[in-house]
């Protein structure tokens, strides 16, 4: 690469002061691409296009002006639809360059003129990364306007034209824009993404529609930016060239926009090439070209152009950061919802298994074909020790009962969760599509109930809670001083028993709702009691509790996953602090410049 001008000694950062500004930018970007706004709030669609945007304006502009502060001034022609935009790019090379035939290959792509000398800068993708580079020649037999034709469609555009040209000024490139206000929506898109990489803009109005609305909403971005601009007012009537003026320079100067250049391009017609009259744009190639010979000045056109970039995406970032924290609110108050509903709903499952509820109905009857009468009941209480051989008969030679049992608890627990599992999802459901956010992660699909095979699920998870309980029976009998006792009432049996004090347990075993079904409990606590001791039966009780309340959780966890694994899958990113820490950052460093 021959001579690049460069600043002067005192007029641009060091290389530490732009290696150390890359990497305050490089973090700023690496934490926005991290950031998502998956959740349907208010302020969402605005704050992803901030994010797209912002994106953009760092990858195309921001952090390669930083890398390359002495490479040319990027001067973008922008402006609304048959504003005279490629003509005025003709009439300051001094070609029909923009014209479909004039370049090859025919394209309709964005075209970038720099100077030969120049084309090292543009041929990689230090700016505008996503677009393809195409290289260009200018046809050496212009073709007359009407016979033109029109270039090739493309689906999308995709790609930067490149050409040089001697017109050109060294040090600084045209990049002729698509219409701001084009019908196509990539054509937008890609106009704003272009004049988001300028150094500076040269904005093409004509006489009739300079108060449009679309090109103020682009010059008043570019005065919060505080970017470099020129407005070239085209086809003026030389009659109403004073008044015109006035009157949009007046507008500038309300606008904020005082200090921006304004030419005036009087009305002509054009040649046979669709050219201009070769003085008719001078006073827009003079500047341009008075530009490309100050360095200093280049400088610090593209410092004031960055610092206002900067700036412009700090306070995009804070809005970002804003966004970002109503999402997480958002997300925690549905997760909230979904795990209020479900603790709620394991709270009623585990009373219902305490307060002596399910000691009622067949669980009842169960167990009394099980132990015996009324009146078996009353003599037992009174003389526990005379009837174990008679009890510990009836275990033995009849198993069938104690199995009974435990099918009827099975049956009533699993009744009890289902019920509660359905209530819990029937709530959650209501509470989210109650909220917009809630409403989109939900979408068609009905969430008002259990999942598909839950009732099994529960099914085998009380089984697996009887076989741990038969288990820790089995276990507390291995003693010696126990074993015998054990042997003679039947795992079975005591199995059941202590289902049955698990179910009558309200404050601990000494809490037994002795009033439901008679004493029903009563009878099963001192069976075990006369087999294992008190406190040993006050251990196995709180642990088969314990183990309940744990498959009932594990049970309600996967069903309350059906919510909340919605909001996992969309994608949500922390809070807000950490883009507000690089808006921070992203500020220190522009008022540093």
């Amino acid at each position: 690469m021959t001579a690049h001008e460069k600043p002067t000694a005192g007029a641009s950062p060091t290389p530490q002061d732009s290696a150390d500004a890359v990497n305050i930018l490089e973090e700023a970007r690496a934490e926005l691409a991290l950031t998502t706004l998956p959740l349907a709030l208010p302020d969402a669609d605005e704050g992803r296009r901030w994010i797209r945007e912002s994106l953009a304006q760092l990858d195309d502009y921001v952090i390669p002006r930083y890398r390359s502060l002495d490479a040319p001034l990027l001067a973008v022609v922008g402006g609304s639809t048959g504003a005279g935009k490629s003509t005025l790019v003709n009439a300051l090379v001094g070609q029909p360059v923009t014209r479909a035939g004039a370049i090859r290959p025919t394209t309709r792509q964005p075209i970038l003129l720099h100077h030969p000398q120049d084309a090292a800068w543009f041929d990689d993708q230090r700016i505008l990364p996503n677009l393809h580079r195409i290289r260009g020649t200018v046809s050496s037999s212009p073709v007359p306007a009407n016979q033109a034709g029109a270039a090739p469609d493309a689906q999308a555009i995709t790609s930067l034209v490149l050409v040089g040209h001697h017109s050109v000024p060294k040090g600084i490139a045209l990049l002729d824009a698509p219409d701001v206000d084009s019908i196509s929506d990539d054509n937008r898109r890609l106009a704003g993404q272009l004049l988001a990489a300028a150094d500076l803009w040269v904005f093409v109005t004509t006489a009739n529609r300079y108060a449009d609305a679309v090109p103020w909403e682009l010059l008043l971005n570019a005065a919060s930016r505080d970017i470099t601009v020129a407005v070239v007012l085209d086809r003026v009537p030389p009659a109403a060239e004073e008044e015109v003026r006035n009157d949009l320079q007046a507008m500038l100067d309300r606008q904020g926009l005082g200090q921006a250049k304004l030419f005036v391009v009087p009305e002509a017609t054009l040649d046979g090439f669709g050219m201009l009259p070769p003085d008719a744009a001078r006073d827009v190639g003079e500047w341009l070209s008075a530009l490309a010979a100050d360095a200093a000045g280049r400088a610090a056109i593209a410092r004031r152009t960055l610092n206002g970039a900067i700036k412009g995406v700090s306070g995009r970032l804070e809005a970002i950061a804003a966004a970002a924290a109503a999402q997480d609110t958002a997300a925690g108050e549905l997760r909230t919802a979904c795990e209020v509903e479900y603790e709620e709903a394991l709270a009623r499952i585990l009373d219902a298994t305490k307060d002596g509820a399910l000691l009622r109905g067949e669980v009842l009857a169960r167990w009394q074909d099980f132990v015996g009468t009324g009146e078996f009941f009353r003599a037992l209480e009174q003389n526990i020790g005379r009837l174990r051989d008679r009890v510990g008969a009836f275990f033995r030679g009849e198993p069938t009962p104690a199995v009974k049992v435990e099918t009827a608890i099975e049956s009533g627990l699993q009744a009890v969760i289902l019920d509660e599992a359905a209530n819990a999802a029937e709530n959650v459901d209501r509470r989210w599509r109650a909220d917009a956010a809630g409403r989109q992660l939900l979408g068609t699909e009905d969430l008002s109930g259990t999942s598909l095979g839950f009732d099994a699920k529960a099914a085998a998870a009380i089984r697996s809670w009887q076989e741990a309980l038969m288990d820790l029976i089995r276990t507390q009998g291995q003693g010696k001083r126990t074993q015998a006792r054990w042997l003679s009432f039947g795992v079975n049996g005591l199995g059941a028993a202590l289902m049955i004090v698990v179910f009558s347990m309200t404050a601990g075993l000494s809490g037994l709702e002795i009033g439901i079904a008679g004493g029903t409990a009563v009878v099963g606590q001192k069976l075990l009691e006369a087999v294992f001791g008190e406190d040993a039966v006050r251990r196995l009780a709180q642990q088969a509790r314990d183990d309940l309340h744990s498959q009932c959780r594990r049970l309600l966890d996967d069903e309350r996953q059906r919510f909340l694994g919605r909001l996992e899958a969309a994608g949500l990113s922390r809070g807000g602090s950490g883009l507000t820490h690089q808006a921070s950052a992203l500020r220190r460093l522009a008022g540093a410049a």
